[in-house]
């Protein structure tokens, strides 16, 4: 009777559209993993951004990367925006990146207090293993232009095949653009979107960075 209540609890948090005001209880998510895993259904989608507040670590991905590489085959879209996950956390996710069997098409990790250390992390891990990967959300992260350098160490890579691109309020000044230019030129065929909103830029490093991209 008691599971039964906490499952009907969970379909109606899960059915309601305000969600991002509540929270999950320990209890709560005890019950959505025993129904994951009772489902016939394969899960493909990841979305912890649409709860608010879930207060996350660098222990979260250590958990998570875990579960992943022992079952990450249908995983296309990962999203852990909004959590304290810092470069230490990344550095655990990175893990999970460079693996064969990671597929993953969209991942987002805005505002999740990253430097330009989780650029140098990814770069390496998508380096090793980036052909799926189609869109990549790092906005509200304090990444500098040092970090969009590392960055762009994956873009010039020939196994890049991104093609949306948020580095929205990150710091970056025209500096990355000179980066973003460059690397583009030697990779320009897939990038469709690029997202460089709030950011210490001019009208003319814009021009610049358009120039170089459709050159």
């Amino acid at each position: 009777m008691y599971d039964h209540a906490v499952h009907q609890k969970l379909q109606q948090f899960l059915k309601s559209k305000n969600r991002s005001e509540k929270r999950l209880s320990e209890i709560q998510c005890s019950a959505l993993a025993d129904m994951l895993q009772m489902s016939e259904e394969v899960l493909d989608e990841l979305n912890l951004n649409k709860l608010s507040y879930c207060s996350l670590s660098k222990t979260s991905c250590d958990y998570l990367v875990s579960a992943l590489k022992s079952n990450s085959s249908h995983l296309r879209y990962l999203h852990l925006g909004g959590n304290k996950l810092k470069d230490s956390g990344v550095k655990l996710l990175c893990g999970f990146l460079k693996s064969p069997d990671c597929k993953l098409e969209t991942l987002g990790l805005n505002n999740c207090r990253l430097s330009k250390t989780s650029c140098d992390y990814l770069a390496s891990a998508l380096k090793s293993n980036s052909s799926h990967l189609k869109e990549l959300d790092l906005g509200g992260n304090k990444l500098n232009d040092s970090g969009v350098k590392l960055l762009c160490g994956f873009l010039k890579s020939p196994d890049c095949k991104l093609e949306t691109l948020r580095l929205y309020y990150c710091r970056l000044s025209k500096t990355s653009c000179d980066y973003l230019v460059s690397a583009l030129k030697s990779n320009p065929s897939h990038l469709r979107y690029l997202d460089l909103d709030m950011n210490y830029l001019k009208d003319s490093d814009m021009k610049q960075l358009c120039g170089g991209h459709l050159g």
